[in-house]
């Protein structure tokens, strides 16, 4: 799979994106879906970085809330088992999967003895391969519960491995970069 097609279960990104911009709107920002377009409403008085920044920010929340929508507890069942079965030989068999909303510094984890698999909510609206990439390495954990040489052996399989985890790391760099306020009169 060299190529990321969109998965049929997950909803297509925009083509385009419309801003339009209101004077009777004071503070509120919102977006929506217009076919293969996203309308993005914003006060008109915003200057343009400050749309740029409200586009993304709008992107990212309606990202999210689609995936949350497809991708619900229960399908992360069904997909922990899809990912065993093709990559782990079935061996990992987790007794639940879940989205989690208290872990903000892992992307995911996991509890061998209870065969328990929760997953961070800040991978909603992530691409799949990342989220798969998560869940398979939660998976694993469910065979060898240390990072050693035999865990990292079973995520070898996993062709997206190195894309998913640099991915990863990319967001929490941006994270930690510092946030620069707009210069006046922009």
């Amino acid at each position: 799979m060299s190529a990321d097609p969109q998965p049929d279960h997950l909803p297509a990104r925009p083509d385009a994106v419309e801003v339009r911009r209101s004077a009777r709107r004071r503070k509120s920002v919102s977006a929506y879906r217009e076919g293969d377009r996203t309308v993005v409403l914003i006060p008109a008085r915003m200057t343009r970085a400050e749309e740029q920044r409200w586009v993304g920010v709008m992107l990212d929340k309606l990202a999210a809330q689609e995936s949350r929508r497809v991708l619900g507890d229960s399908a992360l069942v069904e997909r922990a088992a899809h990912l065993s079965g093709q990559y782990l030989g079935g061996r990992a068999r987790p007794a639940s999967v879940r989205w989690v909303t208290n872990q903000n510094s892992r992307w995911g984890s996991c509890t061998p003895a209870e065969g328990s698999i929760r997953l961070s909510h800040r991978l909603q609206g992530m691409p799949e391969y990342v989220v798969d990439y998560v869940l398979l390495h939660e998976l694993a954990h469910l065979l060898v519960p240390g990072h050693g040489a035999d865990f990292w052996r079973l995520l070898e399989a996993y062709p997206r491995t190195e894309r998913a985890r640099g991915y990863l790391e990319g967001v929490v760099a941006a994270d930690r970069l510092p946030r620069v306020p707009p210069a006046r009169g922009e």
